[in-house]
């Protein structure tokens, strides 16, 4: 089978230096414009141009606060990826639509998949609903004819499940350690599972580009392992 590659944009600055992950708490917490001299969306153009290199397409969430430049939107559109909305605001349904009109009116194309900005108990910037609720999310996005939902629970073994037009997987293959069972699901056990089955492989790009070794093996998984996106 092969890999859905979720890319979530959770940073518009980045994490390093210290001045960036500043201006990504600032944007998040409150408001700062879009400065691509500053490094706006740097580790997810770098992501994305190694997977259009590779020619494995994507779903990319976006948050209020990371919404592509033109120059991303270029890039989404050469490889074939996926836009999604990376829900913040889900205190309810019509906060949720907001949100997801709010996204296409920027991009001017239908969304029709969405994952939720993180999994419960921390509170991630001024508009974000800490609460994890996929029940209602995935309820949500049928009601919004959207085709995927990815969740974030944290055991990949979790099969895809449907309803109706609605297609969810409910966990994914977190590639970042501390959100994955690393004696239990190696890098090596999605090589050899996706081949078997669909599944999710989550990574968030300015995690990724700030360790050697999960670039290594981000490069490593993209070149060995199809991926596809769900339309």
């Amino acid at each position: 089978m092969s890999l859905i590659i979720r890319i979530d944009v959770d940073r518009p600055y980045g994490r390093q230096p210290f001045y960036r992950h500043l201006l990504s708490k600032l944007s998040s917490d409150l408001y700062f414009p879009k400065f691509e001299r500053f490094g706006y969306l740097d580790e997810l153009r770098t992501m994305l141009q190694w997977l259009n290199h590779a020619g494995a397409p994507a779903h990319v969430f976006f948050r209020r606060c990371t919404f592509p430049s033109a120059e991303i939107v270029e890039l989404l559109n050469e490889g074939g990826h996926e836009i999604g909305l990376h829900l913040e605001n889900s205190r309810s349904f019509a906060m949720f639509t907001a949100e997801k009109r709010f996204l296409e009116r920027h991009c001017s194309r239908e969304i029709l998949s969405m994952s939720k900005h993180g999994s419960g108990g921390a509170k991630y910037g001024f508009h974000h609903y800490a609460p994890y609720e996929p029940e209602r999310y995935m309820q949500w996005a049928g009601q919004a004819s959207m085709r995927l939902f990815l969740g974030n629970l944290e055991d990949p073994t979790i099969e895809a499940i449907r309803l109706g037009k609605l297609l969810a997987f409910p966990s994914a293959f977190w590639l970042e350690p501390a959100w994955r069972d690393t004696a239990k699901f190696p890098v090596q056990w999605l090589i050899e599972h996706a081949g078997e089955r669909e599944i999710v492989l989550l990574v968030h790009p300015e995690n990724v580009l700030a360790d050697s070794q999960l670039t290594a093996q981000f490069k490593a998984l993209i070149g060995a392992v199809r991926s596809i996106t769900i339309q």
